[in-house]
């Protein structure tokens, strides 16, 4: 499990993603778009293919006329016994 957030910068908005490693691969998804999904072989190509998903996802929504969500969801990383 891989978590990361981001927020609006210059123009530009970022958002949480949470990547996850499966049996064969890595997937990933963003918490505050929903249904923006993406898988990859690798770390780093999941990596790409959620940024190109959530600019898919985003154009989708712009060409739909609907509002884009504002990045709202919060990372932290807890310590717990193992």
């Amino acid at each position: 499990f891989q978590a990361g957030r981001l927020e609006e910068v210059g123009g530009s908005m970022r958002y949480a993603i949470v990547i996850e490693r499966t049996d064969n691969n890595y997937s990933a998804y963003v918490p505050d778009l929903p249904g923006c999904v993406a898988a990859g072989a690798t770390l780093a190509e999941t990596e790409v293919a959620i940024r190109e998903a959530i600019a898919f996802h985003i154009e989708g929504m712009h060409e739909d006329g609907l509002p884009i969500p504002v990045a709202s969801s919060q990372v932290e990383y807890i310590e717990v016994a193992a």
